[in-house]
């Protein structure tokens, strides 16, 4: 295996990521555009969600394909964030062909950030106007941390971020993973410097501090003994150029949470709507599906691991934040 070049889930070919945020508001979203239709489909494991149009990704359902994915912030509001990013694929003439209409499909997660500081009185829903304004800057080089979906991240006691990782596996298949990084748990172990995610960096993308060389996995103090007042969170992307059904994608969603699972300390709570979707372009066939398929899920878990640790990694500081960074820290 090997990083892409750009060590971003774009590193698929034929995707791009766009980004748009208002920094008053600490909110955004973020948009992953195929050049043409993709397989996609989507686990939850987060006993909070918020989705659109995920229904249609089950692989028993008609359509097989969408145009985009997003991923928000702004909890319910933010699910607003899809129709605009909707309305600008109508305008470029794509979408599902029925008779002589056309109508994207574009399914989208949103994560919660109503109480990061920001100034949440708007008159009127935000949210649209930012789905199509991330639509249009969608692109293969994108920026990380305090962006996009990620903009008013927080996990338990540093900011969040966007984050995103890719690898190529050694049959030529490329692999990448997008997350916006809002969870109640923490992504650095007992308060240290280094990440949970620490075993699956590469080439120093999150600091190159390793492992806590000291653990505690039963800390003494339950930072979790009072539920917390509102819900968080991760949201992510998992992309490849591998030919898969809506059933294989399905099954490298799955695995994909595994990574979510050893990057952030607890995951998958009844407080966060973590959730998982899949991109898959069809360029590339399967040579030998069952053993693909297993390097394909290891992969996407590894990937997520890394993108989740980078997203915080890279987030900045910004008036009115009610955390610190994981710069601002060490």
């Amino acid at each position: 295996m090997k990083l892409g070049p750009r060590n971003l889930i774009t590193d698929v070919p034929g995707l791009r990521v766009g980004n748009a945020q208002d920094d008053t508001l600490k909110s955004g979203c973020t948009v992953l555009l195929g050049d043409a239709p993709f397989t996609a489909a989507v686990h939850v494991m987060g006993g909070a969600p918020g989705t659109r149009e995920t229904e249609l990704l089950a692989p028993d359902k008609l359509v097989q394909e969408v145009d985009a994915l997003v991923l928000s912030g702004g909890s319910a509001f933010g699910l607003d964030a899809p129709s605009g990013a909707c309305d600008g694929l109508r305008a470029m003439g794509r979408g599902f062909k029925v008779g002589d209409a056309s109508v994207p499909i574009v399914p989208g997660a949103i994560l919660f950030d109503l109480l990061n500081g920001g100034d949440k009185s708007w008159t009127e829903n935000p949210y649209k106007p930012l789905g199509l304004a991330a639509l249009a800057d969608a692109s293969e080089d994108f920026a990380l941390g305090t962006i996009g979906a990620g903009t008013g991240a927080t996990t338990l006691d540093l900011k969040g971020g966007l984050g995103s990782a890719s690898v190529v596996l050694d049959n030529g298949i490329t692999v990448g993973a997008l997350v916006a990084v809002n969870a109640v748990g923490s992504v650095i172990q007992d308060g240290q410097k280094h990440f949970w995610a620490a075993p699956f960096e590469v080439d120093g993308e999150y600091g190159n501090h390793g492992p806590a060389t000291t653990r505690n996995s039963l800390p003494a103090s339950n930072p979790f003994a009072n539920p917390p007042h509102s819900t968080n969170t991760t949201i992510a992307i998992i992309a490849t150029d591998a030919d898969l059904t809506q059933a294989q994608a399905t099954r490298i969603a799955v695995a994909a949470h595994d990574g979510m699972a050893r990057a952030i300390v607890p995951s998958h709570t009844p407080f966060d709507g973590d959730l998982v979707f899949v991109a898959a372009t069809g360029k590339k066939p399967l040579s030998d599906p069952p053993a693909d398929q297993l390097a394909l899920g290891h992969a996407a878990a590894n990937c997520l691991s890394r993108a989740i640790a980078r997203g915080v990694f890279e987030a900045t500081a910004a008036a009115g934040d009610t955390l610190p960074t994981w710069n601002d820290n060490w």
